[in-house]
């Protein structure tokens, strides 16, 4: 069934009438007969809509009344319309024909509604019912033939041809009744005269009147007319109007005056005394009117209500003392006041919805007035702060619709009131809250709180120690929210990171799974991922550069003079030398760095006390005192090399200084090989050959561990290629550092320094020494210390 829409501008304020504009194509009228039985068949709705049986399931159709009862059921297997429980059309609709019922038919995905409507037939199932089974007449005995005698009708609440066709009396020698129809189509029975009466010979007569509808067969009432023949009474009461037309609110308290009816008598006395009365009055109208005899008054005892009864028509019988009657009819009409709210019924609602989801209907609703006029005109509106809009449908439904996606982590729930105001004075309103929950999807990834981490960790740590913690928040919920921790491959494969740190998947916690040494690993840096559990899951990334702070665990190493070889380095000192001449210079160098690398000279011991000084920052040694020929000819110093660490490390080494006359007097040997000589000198060849021979082995064994200590020494600076030290690109040179000296120094010394890559200030590491001839100046000696101990 197509629908004609009426396209209302896209506002926020959406004005309903009770007479909507838009309207649905007619649907051929079903009917059915009332009393049939539940189960009954109808229509076949699937097929006059134009769906498929199984559509019906799917679509989820259901049938709605207008007054929200279920006097039918759909089959959605079938599509058949059924009875669900016995129609009484008089119930139903009362007098009024035809006996329309409306619904709907609700489908979604998508959503569609479908009017129809529904004629409830009327069969004969009431007979006709007078409202007194016994009436009264009193008649002058002078009543001419002709004269008319109005009688209270009956009542059948069948309708149309079911209903009262016409009257019979019995037996009718002196009387005939006529059937006469009221201004609402009622038929009365009025009794006529046939032919004169006679009290002296008959006083009374008994008539039964009969009611007959025009149903198959036909139903009957009957009612006993007792006909009082009286004396003469000439003037019967005649009321001042014929039709009285009254108003009245329908909210009027109770006992209000409605109207006064008045009669008049020509007669006097007990014939001319008037009373009044209900003509006719059903049940309804006694119930609500009450009638003073005496006076006309007509008073409200029951509340009126417009919506289920807009007027009455009330006959009242003016009677007087001797039997005779005249009647008139009061019309009451109701006035509506605005006494009913709009009502607003929820047809469909969908109170979960996912996140991002385009427009989508959230509710279908319909709306009514029971008042009239502008008392039943309606505006219907939503709050402004929602991103939601109402959209009319067909007739009096309403959408309630998404105006774009939605964003769970900018509001979770939404409160929407729907207030539905009438036009009446007051104006009378309606609200219908409404709460929809957004549900969560995995759009947002976990966000770091920092791109980058910097970490410092001190060497020599403890195993598994904890380092530092990553942290990723995620503004989704549940599941999309949870974040694992990973560390990312390095982007060097040469970084051992799975054995340097290892991150907790829950937390984000980071440790160190061994002990670092600031000497080997400075620095290093790698990448952690944070990943959520949503479908499909969401990931981000962060940089983390670990810093490892040095600690002082390197004593000072002294590369001059040679420590490990058999024979003492002795320095030769002219004994013409000046104070401050420089006799040597101590150069050491400190694996760690900063503070920790910052050396210091002192001399601890000394032969001659106050005849030498160590310079305390370069370790230069210089004469303090000119010599005497009273100077020992030998002298042993001793010298302490310290960091600056905390505690500090520290290193010794001993100094041996020879006092000559000039640099062209030949070595003297040492007192102690003198005296060897001596006693050696008496000795036989064989002696000799043992010491020559135990002198060359102990030489070679020398020589030997000073090649493994000097390939020990290059190994651990990690540049040892072919037999030479690589030296990397850095600060430093990676020539050869000449130590050399002429006069003070009796020897010359070559260092090779080899450099371990890295930042800051490189590892100096001292590997072997190459004698070189004597020839240098003491300004070279002292340039290259410099260069040496800025180490």
């Amino acid at each position: 069934m197509e629908t004609e829409r009426e396209r209302f501008p896209k506002l926020r304020q959406v004005l309903l009438f009770v007479l909507l504009a838009q309207t649905c194509a007619e649907q051929e009228d079903y009917s059915i007969a009332e009393e049939t039985d539940r189960g009954s068949f109808v229509a076949n709705l699937a097929k006059d809509i134009g769906l498929g049986v199984g559509e019906l399931s799917w679509r989820r159709a259901r049938v709605v009344f207008s007054n929200h009862k279920r006097h039918f059921q759909l089959n959605l297997q079938t599509g058949d319309l059924q009875v669900n429980e016995k129609l009484d059309r008089e119930e139903l609709c009362g007098h009024i024909e035809p006996c329309v019922l409306q619904f709907q038919v609700l489908l979604k995905e998508p959503l569609e509604v479908y009017r129809f409507k529904l004629l409830v037939n009327d069969i004969n199932d009431n007979s006709p019912v007078f409202p007194e089974t016994e009436m009264i007449l009193k008649i002058l005995e002078n009543t001419l033939p002709g004269t008319v005698f109005p009688l209270k009708n009956a009542q059948d609440l069948d309708v149309g041809i079911n209903n009262i066709q016409n009257y019979t009396v019995y037996p009718n020698s002196h009387f005939h009744v006529l059937t006469r129809i009221g201004g609402e189509g009622r038929k009365y029975p009025e009794l006529v005269l046939l032919k004169a009466l006679d009290r002296e010979e008959q006083p009374e007569l008994r008539l039964t009147l009969t009611a007959v509808d025009g149903g198959a067969p036909p139903k009957t009432g009957t009612a006993l007319v007792l006909v009082d023949v009286l004396d003469i009474n000439d003037n019967a009461p005649e009321f001042v109007h014929p039709v009285y037309h009254v108003q009245i609110l329908e909210n009027s308290t109770l006992g209000s005056l409605i109207v006064t009816v008045s009669a008049r008598d020509l007669d006097t006395g007990i014939n001319g005394e008037v009373f009044y009365s209900f003509f006719y009055a059903d049940e309804e109208i006694t119930k609500t009117f009450a009638l003073n005899e005496l006076t006309g008054e007509i008073k409200i005892i029951k509340k009126l209500d417009f919506e289920k009864i807009m007027s009455y028509e009330v006959d009242i019988k003016a009677s007087d003392g001797a039997g005779l009657s005249g009647k008139c009819m009061v019309k009451i009409q109701v006035v509506d006041i605005n006494d009913n709210s709009p009502e607003l019924t929820v047809a469909s609602l969908i109170s979960l919805i996912p996140e991002n989801s385009p427009k989508t209907t959230i509710a279908l609703f319909s709306v009514q007035d029971r008042d009239s006029g502008e008392n039943g005109r309606m505006i219907c509106y939503i709050q402004q702060d929602v991103p939601f809009t109402l959209k009319p449908s067909i007739e009096n439904f309403y959408k309630l619709v998404t105006e774009g996606a939605l964003d769970r982590e900018t509001k979770a729930e939404y409160n929407i009131t729907i207030t539905v105001t009438d036009l009446g004075t007051p104006k009378l309103k309606t609200e219908h809250n409404i709460t929809v929950l957004v549900s969560d999807v995995n759009d947002n990834a976990p966000a770091f709180t920092q791109a980058s981490y910097t970490l410092r960790v001190r060497e020599n740590n403890s195993p598994a120690l904890h380092i530092g913690t990553v942290s990723a928040t995620d503004t989704d919920a549940g599941a999309n929210a949870q974040v694992t921790y990973s560390l990312l491959p390095p982007a060097d494969p040469h970084v051992p990171l799975a054995s340097l740190v290892s991150i907790n998947a829950d937390n984000g916690h980071l440790f160190a799974l061994r002990s670092l040494d600031y000497e080997a690993l400075r620095a290093f840096e790698f990448r952690v991922g944070a990943a959520d559990r949503g479908s499909p899951p969401l990931s981000s990334q962060a940089l983390v550069r670990v810093l490892v702070e040095d600690d002082n665990d390197n004593a000072p190493f002294v590369l001059y003079p040679l420590q490990n070889t058999s024979a003492p380095c002795t320095e030769l000192l002219p004994r013409a030398a000046e104070p401050g001449y420089l006799v040597t210079k101590v150069v050491a160098v400190d694996g760690d760095a900063g503070q920790n690398a910052w050396l210091s000279y002192q001399l601890l011991k000394a032969t001659e006390p106050g005849l030498f000084g160590v310079w305390a920052h370069n370790g230069e040694v210089r004469t303090a005192r000119p010599l005497s020929e009273r100077d020992a000819a030998r002298h042993r110093l001793l010298v302490l090399v310290k960091d600056n660490g905390e505690p500090p490390l520290s290193a010794s080494v001993t100094l041996h200084v020879l006092l000559v006359d000039g640099f062209s007097q030949p070595h003297l040997p040492p007192p102690e090989a003198e005296a060897e000589a001596a006693a050696a000198a008496p000795a036989d060849p064989l002696t000799v050959y043992l010491v020559v021979a135990l002198a060359s082995v102990s030489s070679l064994f020398l020589f030997s561990v000073l090649v493994f200590v000097a390939v020990r020494l290059c190994g651990r600076g990690g540049a040892a290629r072919a037999g030479r030290c690589s030296v990397p690109e850095g600060p430093f040179p990676g020539h050869l550092v000449d130590v050399s000296g002429t006069g003070t120094l009796s020897h010359s010394y070559q260092y090779e320094v080899c450099l371990s890559r890295g930042i800051g200030t490189s590892e100096f590491k001292f590997l072997k020494s190459v004698a070189s001839n004597r020839q240098g100046s003491v300004n070279d000696v002292e340039e290259n210390s410099n260069f040496v101990n800025g180490f």
